[in-house]
């Protein structure tokens, strides 16, 4: 039996791709750190993978904002001052309020029960004091909202966005009291979706987004 090389080029290209979220996770997740070198050996080494697969993953995140090159100095993880994350959250307004609204204007009943559910979720994780499952669940939220918009650009240029931010927005879900204020204003977000009113669903995530900006301002 033989391999096309078609065949054998897609699963490269599916392994490069593979690796390259996983070293995107390592650094939304912290385990590497702003300014970190990121040397090739030591990643291939802990993702069992080749130097060339190491590069061509880091090439994508630099293009993602996520991974500066310095001129013979390779690699390192940039970071995303405050004042940058603010001006993020500022095109993001934008785009996230025009995905609200098209979701307001095409969810349809199954993603009604959808949404039904990852709203009492949100409310039941800021009851019980899991920050950590109100993040995730408050990630879970927006990408819903995305899918059920269908806007493919948007949904492109916000989930670079988001991933260069990450790091800022983990800060804010643990800042003192944030989740009282943010989980209401998500919730608005998802009723007016849930209620197929495009304005007051990009009206909601506008006063969402507004207010991320103004915490993000008094962050050290």
């Amino acid at each position: 039996m033989t391999t096309d090389s078609s065949d054998l080029s897609q699963v490269d290209e599916e392994a490069k791709l593979d690796l390259t979220q996983q070293i995107r996770d390592a650094i939304l997740g912290g385990e590497f750190a702003p300014h970190q070198r990121l040397i090739e050996a030591d990643i291939s080494a802990r993702f069992d993978a080749t130097r060339a697969a190491v590069r061509t993953a880091l090439l994508n995140l630099t293009g993602e904002g996520l991974v500066e090159r310095l001129p013979n100095r390779g690699a390192r993880v940039r970071a995303i001052s405050v004042d940058e994350a603010v001006e993020i959250v500022e095109v993001r307004i934008g785009l996230e309020s025009l995905c609200a609204r098209k979701a307001a204007v095409n969810i349809t009943d199954a993603d009604i029960e959808e949404l039904r559910g990852v709203r009492a979720q949100i409310e039941a994780a800021v009851a019980s004091g899991h920050l950590v499952e109100y993040a995730r669940l408050n990630q879970e939220m927006d990408r819903r909202i995305r899918d059920i918009g269908g806007h493919e650009t948007a949904t492109r240029l916000l989930e670079r966005l988001r991933a260069q931010s990450a790091r800022h927005q983990f800060r804010l879900a643990f800042h003192p009291g944030r989740a009282s204020q943010s989980a209401p204003e998500h919730i608005a977000i998802i009723d007016a979706v849930l209620a197929r009113d495009p304005d007051a669903a990009e009206a909601a995530t506008r006063a969402h987004l507004e207010g991320i900006v103004d915490v993000l301002r008094h962050l050290d």
